[in-house]
């Protein structure tokens, strides 16, 4: 594909997507204004001036104008430029402010939590500093999530980074995001929670057998199985599983802190809280960077809501409201919910274990109390599963409709309005992860290149700001949110580059390897292809 139909396809995506939500804001009473007008083959660019955001790159098709507000975006003439059989994701409008929550809190509250205490404990190596720790990487995580927030409000799109980085800084770097991301990231970061589900619900069933690894994995295949085939039968019914799981996760917390704190008097012996806080705290930066990122993976999923933007009733109203209601939620859960493990259990007890809420419930109910623990915590797990497979389809989706995939990804069922393939890819690519993953070396490559990816996608609002500054802005942070979200991105990425260098490698050469295959797809980008013609010429 050459670079021209790669921008003539891009063109028709992100037309699909903003008429959809010209429309739908129209339809909800938005205060922007719409207006159109058709235009011919050799009609004139619609931008004459680096003042608005240049959505399109092509122009030798027919076309026509929308405004949302002061700007202008390109449209597409037909709704269903694709030709795909289904009604496209983007108009269908399915999801409201509940079902983003539920998005959010349902991927961030679900494993990592169950999972991540044992490794922020390790790394940080007290009490005090562990807690530090889940607050910092919390608040880390909101100010990248309200990062977002603008990003999603000013370019509605479905794809999250992608999306964010194609418009920012053209189709190579969100070409790399999506192919690190849609291949590792995404089934990665679900094969680890349906492997802890598949740990918690073995470990609920009994001894014996069925707490092997590999019955483990069984269940942990199952459960993606499961998930995938509910999301292929119908949106609504994902969406609304994550509204019941959400409801169960945040009970759970509210249960584990609440028993935490009636139990706290009885465990004065051996609970870590007991004694002195700040007793073998770590002296090196690299283990607090690997403790942020066992902490910062509790709570990965704040961006979740921007991968489904484009199918919001009202992205540019719920999108800031889903995050500055889940965050502060969720960190007071994390909180509340460290604290209790820490007054019943000892910092070995919680190093030893990768169920230490198991080893919570068992500790103060029994063996009857950890049975119904972890079969509840697994259906947590479960919501998060959901969660992370609904987003993750929509990125191969939209990385299909960007020409990053074959087209085959960007059908959506005719009668179910569900996109059946870029699900079935995900849900095989997790499948995989399952059999032969493993969850510290997934955790380091989750660390560096996500946070690769999130801090350019991040830097982008401040690029944003100053290359657009009249872009219409339903929502905007304060500029030292960017900036600092930037400066912690760039010292963890930096600090486990040290700490963990044959890891981080690993990720670098992974992200790296996706560039052949976009310049065997589209031709090597502009400003270097003009450079070696400029070489070329000279010699």
């Amino acid at each position: 594909m050459s670079q021209q139909q790669y921008s003539r396809l891009a063109v028709q995506r992100d037309s699909v997507e903003l008429e959809s939500l010209v429309s739908s804001e129209d339809d909800a009473g938005g205060s922007g204004s719409v207006s159109s007008r058709n235009l011919s083959e050799d009609s004139p660019p619609v931008f004459e001036s680096d003042s608005h955001l240049n959505v399109m790159s092509g122009r030798n098709r027919s076309m026509s104008v929308s405004t949302i507000g002061d700007h202008m975006f390109n449209l597409a003439a037909s709704s269903d430029v694709l030709g795909r059989a289904g009604i496209p994701l983007e108009k269908q409008k399915s999801l409201n402010l509940l079902h983003g929550l539920s998005l959010v809190i349902g991927l961030q509250i679900g494993s990592g939590i169950f999972a991540s205490p044992s490794q922020v404990n390790y790394n940080s190596g007290s009490v005090m500093t562990s807690l530090i720790v889940w607050v910092v990487a919390g608040l880390l995580a909101w100010t990248g999530a309200s990062s977002y927030a603008e990003l999603g409000s000013a370019i509605p799109l479905n794809g999250s980074s992608q999306a964010y980085l194609q418009q920012i800084f053209g189709p190579f770097p969100a070409f790399l995001f999506s192919w690190t991301a849609w291949t590792v990231l995404k089934p990665g970061g679900a094969g680890i929670i349906a492997i802890i589900f598949g740990e918690y619900f073995s470990r609920g069933l009994g001894a014996g057998i069925l707490t092997s690894v590999w019955f483990q994995k069984l269940f942990a295949l199952i459960a993606v199985a499961g998930v995938t085939a509910l999301n292929c039968m119908s949106t609504k019914w994902g969406a609304n599983a994550g509204n019941l799981f959400m409801v169960i996760k945040i009970a759970l917390l509210v249960a584990i802190a609440i028993i935490g704190l009636i139990a706290w008097p009885g465990y004065k012996e051996t609970g870590a809280l007991h004694h002195d806080v700040f007793e073998g705290s770590s002296t090196s930066l690299g283990q607090y960077a690997v403790a942020l990122y066992a902490g910062l993976w509790a709570y990965d999923g704040w961006d979740n809501m921007n991968y489904v933007s484009a199918e919001m009733k009202n992205a540019r109203r719920d999108l800031p409201r889903v995050i500055h209601i889940a965050m502060p939620v969720v960190i007071l859960a994390y909180v509340l919910a460290n604290v209790s493990y820490y007054a019943i259990l000892s910092k070995q007890e919680i190093l030893e274990t990768t169920t230490v809420t198991l080893t919570f419930a068992n500790k103060i109910f029994g063996k009857v109390g950890g049975i119904i623990f972890a079969l509840l915590i697994s259906f947590s797990c479960v919501g998060s599963l959901n969660a992370t497979v609904f987003s993750s389809a929509r990125l191969v989706y939209s990385s299909a409709e960007e020409g990053f995939l074959h087209d085959i990804f960007a059908k959506v069922h005719p009668k179910r309005g569900t996109p059946i393939n870029a699900l079935l890819l995900q849900g095989g690519l997790t499948a995989l992860f399952v059999i032969v993953g493993e969850f510290h070396t997934l955790l380091t490559f989750y660390g560096v290149a996500g946070y690769i990816f999130y801090f350019l996608t991040v830097f982008g609002v401040i690029v944003l700001r100053i290359k657009e500054p009249d872009l219409e802005r339903p929502y905007k942070t304060y500029i030292v949110t960017p900036v600092l979200f930037c400066c912690v991105a760039l010292f963890l990425v930096s600090r486990t580059i040290f700490e963990r260098p044959l890891e981080s490698l690993c990720a670098a050469v992974f992200i790296l390897s996706g560039c052949p295959i976009y310049f065997y797809k589209f031709g090597l980008p502009f400003k270097i292809s003009g450079l070696l013609k400029t070489l070329k010429l000279r010699s």
